[in-house]
């Protein structure tokens, strides 16, 4: 028989900015809390840097990650290094599954399962992330001032990134496998206007190489009669997708391109879930520290707001 002593308030699937904020928030609230996650802090802890949070000029992903981290905890919340598997709905309460078989019930549930960045699949690229491969020029254009980098990809996120750095790098390549960039023609048309980004088309990156950071990349065909091309970064931007297995085995409505679809407070189709960070259609998909912490406040007051409406109600 279930008690009130072992079901959750909230359960929170996702450890990364958005799934601490709603617990740090939750915590406040006075609610039960758990956060799930393999990598408490989420994939920021994989940034090298992050210059764009407000208030922290300076500081790694991997400090800003384990601060929320540990400022949850304090707060009063649960953590597990589990990952869920399954979740499913029974009476007023939800079941989750976790990968070693153990069994959490919770009243209301927050989906902060985030995105994972298309890889390029390449020799160099796991090893030089944070020193030289990027997949975030919003997050770490900064560091590329006056230097040479390299831009993969043809779409809407490349030409986007390749404007933003030829503002402040020496020289941008964009390197596509297409025969011509596609995507918005306005972004198009900022790329032809910049004197220092130059487009390498029908072409590859097939290995990232150099020492302690990335010096080169190898490409699938000569340019200026070389295969390697000489840069100080590589951003890798062509595309990225939501962690959509768990929201589709429960059953959320997903847009086209499997964004969970969320209202103004966070919250989906199915009553009692709500879901907060880069894996939702909310604050523009600008998928930012900002505006993970954001939408998990916004979940965690909406759901305080939630029980506490059940409760009056069950007075």
């Amino acid at each position: 028989m279930n008690t009130m002593e072992n079901i959750y308030d909230v359960a929170i699937i996702g450890a990364g900015p958005a799934g601490l904020s709603a617990s740090i928030y939750a915590s406040r609230y006075k609610l039960r809390n758990i956060v799930f996650g393999k990598q408490m802090g989420g994939t920021i802890t994989e940034a090298h840097k992050v210059c764009n949070y407000p208030g922290l000029d300076d500081i790694t992903g991997l400090e800003l990650g384990s601060k929320m981290y540990e400022q949850a905890r304090n707060y009063g919340a649960e953590t597990s290094f589990e990952s869920i598997v399954n979740i499913k709905k029974e009476g007023d309460l939800f079941k989750l599954e976790t990968d070693t078989k153990r069994e959490i019930l919770a009243k209301t549930i927050v989906l902060a399962t985030g995105t994972k960045r298309n890889k390029l699949a390449v020799p160099g690229e796991d090893e030089y992330l944070g020193k030289g491969v990027s997949y975030c020029a919003t997050c770490d254009a900064m560091f590329y001032k006056n230097k040479v980098v390299g831009v993969v990809g043809g779409s809407n996120a490349a030409t986007m990134a390749a404007t933003m750095l030829a503002d402040i790098a020496k020289q941008v390549y964009i390197i596509y496998r297409g025969t011509a960039l596609r995507g918005e023609p306005a972004w198009i048309e900022d790329v032809k206007s910049k004197e220092n980004i130059e487009v390498i088309l029908t072409t590859v990156v097939t290995a990232i190489e150099g020492n302690e950071t990335v010096e080169r990349v190898k490409l699938s065909k000569e340019f200026n009669d070389s295969q390697y091309l000489n840069i100080d970064g590589l951003f890798i931007e062509i595309g990225s997708e939501p962690n959509a297995d768990l929201p589709n085995k429960l059953g959320v409505a997903l847009d086209e391109e499997n964004y969970i679809i969320v209202k103004d407070d966070q919250s989906t189709s199915i009553d009692g879930v709500w879901a907060a960070g880069d894996a939702t259609t909310n604050s523009n998909k600008l998928q930012q520290v900002a505006t993970a912490v954001g939408e998990g406040s916004v979940a965690a007051n909406s759901i305080y707001s939630y029980l506490k409406n059940i409760s009056s109600s069950n007075y």
